[in-house]
């Protein structure tokens, strides 16, 4: 195995160095916690690697908020989002993602723009993104940027839409200003760190001033090739009242979200899913844990 890594440190640089390699063999590294594992297990010769821990771009290393939306540069680190208080104020399921990513070391390097641009099924902080409902913002070495839906940026198992001639630069998350949000993230695996997902689940719900559900996004991990948006579950959710996150329920409110009206949603999403069996767990294992886990958000 041989590679040599190129460490550009402006963004002019960097256009160079994507440009210099497009004949080449040529991948992109900041934390490199999936990176060298992956040319650790496959070896490939006369491979380069773009390392972007030296980049000095704002619009690729910080948080950047504004009234109705917060961009988060490619390189912010698992840790960085984990501790935000901007972030933790606006979308928990994010900053919950960022904790139950890796191990505390892991988090110091490994980057938001690197666990979307893995493309793994099981990304934790690229699930809760895709139920936030996310933009991408992506660089071309002519210095123009195009902005896609996260939904879009996963095409296939470890595959995105990036061209070779392009880079993350940051994801664009919107707000709503919502009266009330439900928002997390469960994450089931084989042991309780350090572990991929077997199967995961990201929600953020948002609600009125009467706990009604005004718009919803759901995302589910390792249940299917891509990261999925469960839309017609969404959609299910819309003008239906939430149970118990005051402390009590209106039995009066016909539109309350009960037992069978769980079941109904967690059928919903189970619609997006067409899971594996591997070594971390069975189709019908996955299937069965993510009905339970929908469930277990609405109450």
């Amino acid at each position: 195995m041989s590679f040599k890594v190129i460490s550009p440190k402006t963004t002019d640089k960097l256009h160079q160095a994507i440009a210099e390699n497009q004949g080449r063999n040529f991948r992109f590294c900041a934390g490199g916690t999936d990176v060298l594992l992956e040319i650790k297990k496959n070896p490939q010769e006369d491979l380069t690697l773009v390392n972007l821990a030296q980049l000095v771009d704002d619009g690729f290393t910080t948080t950047e908020p504004s009234a109705d939306q917060i961009r988060i540069g490619a390189l912010v680190t698992a840790h960085q989002i984990a501790h935000d208080e901007r972030l933790r104020q606006h979308f928990p399921v994010l900053c919950e993602a960022a904790i139950r990513h890796g191990s505390r070391q892991i988090r110091q390097v490994a980057t938001v723009g690197g666990n979307l641009c893995t493309a793994s099924p099981a990304g934790d902080m690229a699930c809760a993104l895709v139920a936030l409902e996310a933009n991408c913002e992506i660089l071309s070495t002519k210095g123009t940027v195009r902005t896609i839906p996260i939904d879009n940026f996963f095409t296939d198992v470890r595959k995105t839409d990036l061209k070779k001639d392009e880079v993350l630069r940051s994801i664009v998350v919107p707000l709503d200003h919502a009266s009330e949000v439900h928002s997390g993230f469960v994450k089931v695996g084989a042991r309780r760190s350090m572990e991929c997902a077997v199967v995961s689940l990201a929600y953020h719900i948002r609600m009125d001033d009467d706990h009604r559900i005004i718009r919803a996004g759901i995302a589910i991990g390792s249940a299917a090739p891509t990261i999925r948006f469960v839309s017609s579950a969404c959609d299910y959710l819309k003008g239906k009242t939430m149970p118990q996150l005051n402390g009590t329920i209106e039995q009066s409110n016909n539109r309350t979200i009960g037992e069978a009206e769980c079941d109904t949603f967690a059928q919903k999403v189970l619609e997006y899913a067409s899971p594996i069996s591997d070594i971390r767990g069975s189709a019908w294992y996955r299937s069965q844990v993510l009905f339970n886990i929908s469930k277990s958000i609405l109450s």
